[in-house]
């Protein structure tokens, strides 16, 4: 009998079959998170109670959904500063129609096609113009945030009275017995980032987005559309925005144009570079993203629990936004070296 047939195969073994999925690079995300977790915990016993655990979930659901496209962008080797205030505007438009035309597919549906439509403006910016992304979307920021006030009357919240648009923000499955329910927003970005997954890592779509992250030339060469790409990409992060902000909407019970000052689109840029991402681009997966989401809100979360003052969370989230980029800057040198000794041995 072969050695072969009584050895356990790799593809069998669940430890592997993990670490391919999570990603090695993203291995040191889940032992921070475990590491967080046991220091919280430490010092207060309420982290592992169901209903603060479900909690985690809703909240992070929100910045989750911005981290998806967010990841797509960044990967694609440009960046989106705008997905906060395009949040707020989906937010308005989807109060708007909901209280005033008592529809609740309706809402949920012009706010998704309002953050795609604003996502097709920034790509026609970017490539019509010739705008550097971060300089596009760093305008388009500060206009969709002007545009959300204008849109509310007088520049104030909707109200939103209607309980089947809330169940989609704050509802729960599945509660009952003492189990505090999993949020349904909580669900629906788990099935986003699941798509989001697959396309990016499974799809020809997802290849041509890291092609013309990693090295466009090479990716126009091979018959890549660059241009196409980017008003499919943008358009992608301004319906996941969109869709961000029918989620505000629905928690809050009103149309909150102030969601674009809240520093939403800062917590998805910091998720995906804490994710594995790049400046560069070219790298960095859906599923770093999440965990990266996760890390946040259960730090965001155990700061509430120990009563740490928000400025010192602002200064937290920020510190690690500045420790992602320069991980990531430092990987990439470190792979640029690699690649540089494997040529010169090359040619040796």
């Amino acid at each position: 009998m072969s050695s072969s047939s009584i050895q356990p195969s790799s593809s069998n073994n669940p430890l592997k079959a993990i670490t391919r999925f999570v990603g090695a690079e993203n291995l040191s995300l889940i032992i921070a998170l475990v590491l967080l977790v046991a220091l919280i915990a430490s010092q207060t016993p309420f982290f592992f109670a169901p209903r603060n655990l479900m909690n985690i979930g809703m909240n992070l659901s929100v910045v989750g959904l911005l981290g998806v496209g967010m990841t797509i962008v960044i990967v694609s080797g440009a960046l989106d500063i705008s997905v906060g205030s395009i949040a707020g505007v989906a937010s308005v438009v989807s109060a708007m129609l909901v209280t005033y035309a008592g529809t609740v597919l309706g809402g949920v549906a012009v706010g998704v096609l309002a953050g795609a439509i604003l996502g097709v403006v920034n790509a026609a910016i970017i490539t019509y113009l010739r705008v550097n992304a971060v300089v596009a979307t760093l305008a388009t920021l500060s206009a969709y945030r002007g545009l959300a006030f204008l849109i509310a009357p007088e520049g104030r919240p909707i109200g939103v009275l209607d309980q089947n648009f809330a169940w989609l923000g704050s509802g729960r499955i599945l509660e009952g017995g003492g189990f505090p329910g999993i949020p349904v927003s909580l669900i629906l970005l788990i099935i986003i980032a699941a798509i989001g997954h697959f396309v990016m890592s499974s799809t020809v779509f997802g290849r041509a987005v890291y092609s013309m992250g990693g090295n466009p030339a090479a990716a126009r060469l091979a018959g890549i559309n660059l241009n196409r790409m980017k008003f499919y990409i943008f358009t992608i992060s301004g319906a996941l925005a969109g869709l961000a902000g029918v989620l505000v909407t629905a928690r809050t019970s009103s149309g909150q144009p102030a969601s674009g000052t809240q520093g939403l689109e800062l917590e998805a840029i910091t998720a995906v570079f804490l994710g594995g991402a790049i400046l560069a681009g070219g790298k960095g997966t859906i599923v770093g993203t999440m965990l990266a989401v996760v890390l946040l809100a259960t730090l965001s979360n155990g700061m509430n629990l120990l009563g740490i003052p928000t400025f010192y969370q602002l200064v937290a989230k920020g510190f690690l936004l500045v420790v992602a980029v320069a991980i990531g800057q430092w990987r990439m040198a470190r792979a640029e070296k690699t690649q540089a000794r494997a040529a010169a041995a090359t040619g040796s």
